[in-house]
């Protein structure tokens, strides 16, 4: 496999069940392999994409001292601005060569999740840059729902059974700017090799060679998508909750080549978190006598903190 596979979610929306059936089995298949897929059909329309990204290279485009009155270390970078070189991948001491900005959750004041959650921060010299990220968020979210319908059936689950962990989840939409390399990197690079925390990562910008997924000989694969298609992984909470018969798969940024230094490169995360009172316990339709239990028994929410520190963004 020299690509990731592609599927189409319209498969799985539409009213036909041997499309649907098609879907399950195909995007099961891949995140049993490899974990990673490019998903075309998604609710994300190119008008809000285009939109999104001039927000947010406008964003970033700012100075530096503007970009700082929205940083917040104290929630965790959680909200809000993360500075460049701030996070650093599990078990590693450089940081990564990136800044970002978060988007979070948007719940009613009646949610039982309202005090939990930070408030979103609100970037007053962009108008347009609140509404935007929200819209995205919403639509990703949305699309994540579906995928994760598709997931359950293929493991024998209910397909509503993530709806009531994944709506209202704590999760979060990352707009990332890799600014372009000035000086040769001391044992740095954009993303360093490392598993995502959450159940499901839905990618934006991943149409160029960068991002690389590692499968199971140890080899290195380029991911590439088309424009129209999202990259969707899957992170180290569903791999966990399904006893690793789906994979999180190890993926990193790699440095552009020299010639490439002085540009930049955008990529824009959605981060699907369940509601932080999930387990993560083995599902026992994932345990027999050939794949014994993998992992103690843990919630999202305790799951999450323990890696924010392996990140270094929790100072314990």
């Amino acid at each position: 496999m020299q690509n990731i596979p592609s599927v189409n979610l319209r498969d799985f929306l539409s009213n036909d069940p041997v499309r649907k059936d098609k879907f399950v089995s195909e995007i099961g298949s891949a995140f049993e392999d490899i974990g990673f897929v490019a998903l075309k059909g998604h609710f994300l329309d190119q008008q809000l994409v285009t939109e999104l990204y001039n927000e947010i290279k406008q964003f970033f485009n700012l100075p530096l001292e503007n970009k700082r009155k929205y940083e917040f270390p104290e929630n965790g970078g959680q909200r809000g601005y993360v500075s460049f070189g701030k996070e650093h991948a599990k078990g590693r001491k450089e940081g990564d060569l990136k800044e970002f900005w978060h988007f979070g959750q948007y719940v009613d004041q009646n949610s039982k999740y309202v005090t939990e959650y930070p408030e979103n921060i609100v970037v007053e010299e962009l108008p347009r840059f609140n509404t935007v990220g929200k819209e995205a968020y919403q639509m990703l979210e949305k699309t994540g729902i579906y995928v994760l319908r598709a997931l359950a059936l293929h493991l024998g689950l209910n397909e509503f059974y993530f709806d009531n962990y994944a709506k209202e989840g704590n999760s979060i939409l990352r707009p990332i700017h890799y600014p372009p390399i000035t000086s040769e990197p001391e044992n740095a690079i954009r993303a360093a090799a490392h598993g995502d925390i959450n159940l499901i990562t839905l990618l934006m910008g991943a149409q160029g060679k960068g991002l690389q997924v590692q499968n199971h000989n140890g080899d290195w694969i380029d991911a590439i998508a088309a424009d129209d298609e999202l990259v969707i992984n899957v992170g180290d909470m569903l791999s966990r909750h399904t006893n690793n018969k789906l994979k999180s798969t190890i993926h990193q940024v790699v440095n552009p080549p020299r010639e490439l230094w002085g540009t930049s490169r955008y990529s824009i995360p959605f981060f699907m978190h369940p509601v932080s009172d999930m387990s993560l316990n083995c599902l026992e339709n994932c345990i027999d006598e050939n794949n014994p239990k993998l992992y103690e028994d843990i919630t999202a929410g305790n799951f999450l903190y323990e890696r924010l520190v392996d990140l270094g963004l929790i100072k314990k």
